[in-house]
């Protein structure tokens, strides 16, 4: 829904409740200008005055967004949704892809039964924590995300340093050795930026790789692989906190 079609909707309701813009004004502490900014769509009410307005004209958010009875948002949410359309077309692009990494990782949630699940070795007197196993992630020629879903989960020790730890995924190349090895197991934490320097997994063109970040490329500690030469800014999911 456009800010003209909000608009129209709030003034709609407005005049349902026989109110002009400057009794709403006054009612919420603005100026009448204002809201007829909101009407004609120049400008939208922030999070808060919106639920003020709802309460003023006896409707919902859900209402005014043209939202079915079944869908309810929540203050929070509704800040989100304002957020997602204040960005430029890179930003809509890297939120898209952290949520259907996020929305994908919950369904796979849903299908994990108790017989799937496998504990690796702690040390003695150790707590774990179990966490969501992804296999694999690439470090050279990229693997397609999501097109080996994990079927396991993995426990892994429970201290202070693995806190933001959410999954793991398996390492599949040697472009990062001698840090990391083929098949090593590798802790995440879910992130959408790092700095300069330090290791993640990035979305490139659908493909998901482990790599270095640098100023103008994903590097290879491996020298006998090339680095990934960025074109634009390349989809962060991730920090590598340690691995198994």
């Amino acid at each position: 829904m456009t800010k003209k079609e909000i608009g129209e909707k709030l003034k709609a309701k407005r005049i349902s409740c026989g109110m002009t813009q400057q009794e709403v004004a006054e009612k919420i502490g603005r100026k009448q200008p204002i809201v007829g900014h909101w009407e004609t769509g120049y400008s939208q009410p922030d999070a808060n005055t919106l639920f003020m307005l709802c309460d003023i004209y006896g409707t919902t958010v859900d209402d005014i967004f043209g939202f079915s009875p079944k869908e309810n948002f929540s203050k929070s949410e509704y800040d989100h949704i304002k957020k997602y359309r204040a960005l430029d077309e890179s930003g809509r692009e890297h939120v898209s892809a952290v949520l259907q990494w996020e929305s994908d990782r919950m369904n796979q949630l849903k299908r994990i039964t108790p017989t799937s699940i496998v504990e690796l070795h702690n040390t003695a007197g150790e707590k774990g924590r179990l966490i969501e196993y992804f296999r694999s992630v690439s470090t050279g020629t990229g693997q397609v995300i999501f097109d080996d879903v994990y079927s396991e989960r993995i426990t892994m020790p429970d201290i202070p340093k693995y806190r933001r730890v959410a999954y793991a995924v398996k390492v599949d190349g040697k472009s990062m050795e001698p840090l990391y090895n083929d098949g090593d197991i590798l802790l995440i934490e879910p992130t959408c930026e790092i700095s300069i320097g330090e290791i993640g997994i990035f979305n490139v063109n659908g493909l998901a790789y482990v790599k270095q970040l640098g100023k103008d490329r994903l590097i290879s500690l491996n020298n006998g692989y090339d680095d990934i030469l960025l074109t634009e800014d390349p989809v962060c999911m991730g920090r590598v906190v340690n691995k198994l």
